[in-house]
C-alpha cells in the first residue's frame, strides 16, 4: 500500500502553532526563591520510612558548613515542629512575609506552626497548592544557602508544585529495605526524573539492626537495596547512607533533640551524607 502523506495547510499550521504556545504559556514559569541558592528535596514514595527524620538531622548536618533553612511541606501531616522542638506562632514583618522560626540555629517553617496542633487540615488539591505556593513566597527565607524541603509521600499535588514552582538542585530519597517502600521509592524517582530534577541518591534507613553484644548486623527487613533499584529512573543512583535501627532515634525525634546533636556515630553518618552531597549544590 503506498504510503499516505498528511499535508498542512496554512491555516492548519497558524492552529497548531498557537496551540503549542498556549500550552507553554500555561506552564509555571520557574523563579527563584528571594534570597535562596539551592532547594534540596527530601522525599519517598512511601510514608513511614523516615524521611523528615532524615530531613532534620541532614539540615543540621548541612548547617555545619553553610546557613540552612527546614521547610516543612507535608501540609497534612507536619512533623518538622516537633521534630525541631519549634511552637512559636510565626511573625508577620512589614513586607507582609513570615518570620521562620529558629532553633539549632535551622530556620524552620511548617504548616503545623500556623494552624492548632489538633486541627486537620481538610483541604482540596488547589488549596493544597496555594498553601505550598505561600511557604515558599510568602516566607523570608533569605539569606540562605540550602533550604532542604521535607516532602510529603507519594506524587502528587504537592510534589508538582514545588517541582514547577521553584528551580531544585536535587533531591534525596529515603526507602527502608521492604520491598513495599523500595517499590514505591522508584515510582518517585521515575516521578522526578519526569520533572527534571537531579536524583542525588538514596538513604537507606532502617537498614539493619547491630546487636550491642556481639556488633553482628541483621537486616531484619531485608537486603541487597542496591542490587533491588532496578528501572531507568534508578540506574546509576548512589547509596548516600545506610542507617541502623536505634531506639534512640525515636526517642530523640519525640523530645525535639535531633539525633545527630546526641549521637556521634549517627552524626558521622550524617556528616558523611552532607560532603556527598555539597558537590552538587552552589556553595
Amino acid at each position: 500500500m503506498a504510503e499516505m502523506t498528511m499535508q498542512l495547510c496554512r491555516s492548519c499550521h497558524k492552529f497548531l502553532r498557537r496551540g503549542a504556545h498556549n500550552l507553554s504559556r500555561g506552564l509555571p514559569k520557574k523563579l527563584p526563591i528571594a534570597g535562596v541558592e539551592n532547594v534540596l528535596l527530601v522525599a519517598s514514595g512511601k510514608g513511614g520510612v523516615g524521611k523528615s527524620t532524615i530531613a532534620t538531622n541532614l539540615a543540621i548536618a548541612l548547617s555545619k558548613r553553610c546557613s540552612v533553612g527546614l521547610l516543612d511541606a507535608d501540609v497534612f501531616g507536619p512533623s518538622i515542629p516537633l521534630m525541631m522542638n519549634v511552637s512559636d506562632s510565626p511573625e508577620v514583618n512589614h513586607q507582609n512575609l513570615i518570620m521562620p522560626v529558629h532553633n539549632y540555629n535551622i530556620k524552620c517553617m511548617s504548616m503545623g506552626l500556623l494552624v492548632d496542633e489538633e486541627s486537620p487540615v481538610v483541604w482540596r488539591g488547589l488549596m493544597v497548592m496555594q498553601a505550598i505556593r505561600k511557604l515558599l513566597r510568602g516566607v523570608r527565607w533569605g539569606p540562605l544557602d540550602v533550604l532542604v524541603i521535607d516532602m510529603p509521600p507519594g506524587t502528587g499535588d504537592t510534589q508538582l508544585s514545588v517541582t514547577q514552582e521553584v528551580p531544585i538542585k536535587g533531591v534525596v530519597l529515603v526507602t527502608t529495605p521492604q520491598s513495599v517502600a523500595l517499590a514505591d521509592c522508584i515510582k518517585g524517582a521515575e516521578m522526578f526524573r519526569k520533572v527534571d530534577v537531579p536524583i542525588l541518591g538514596v538513604v537507606e534507613n532502617m537498614s539493619y539492626y547491630q546487636c550491642s553484644s556481639c556488633n553482628k548486623k541483621h537486616h531484619i527487613f531485608g537486603s541487597n537495596v542496591e542490587q533491588r533499584m532496578k528501572g531507568q529512573a534508578m540506574s546509576n543512583v548512589p547509596i548516600l547512607g545506610k542507617l541502623p535501627i536505634k531506639p534512640d532515634i525515636s526517642e530523640h525525634c519525640d523530645s525535639g533533640t535531633p539525633t545527630v546533636i546526641l549521637d556521634s556515630e549517627i552524626s558521622d553518618m550524617f556528616d558523611q551524607i552532607a560532603q556527598t552531597i555539597i558537590p552538587s549544590l552552589d556553595l
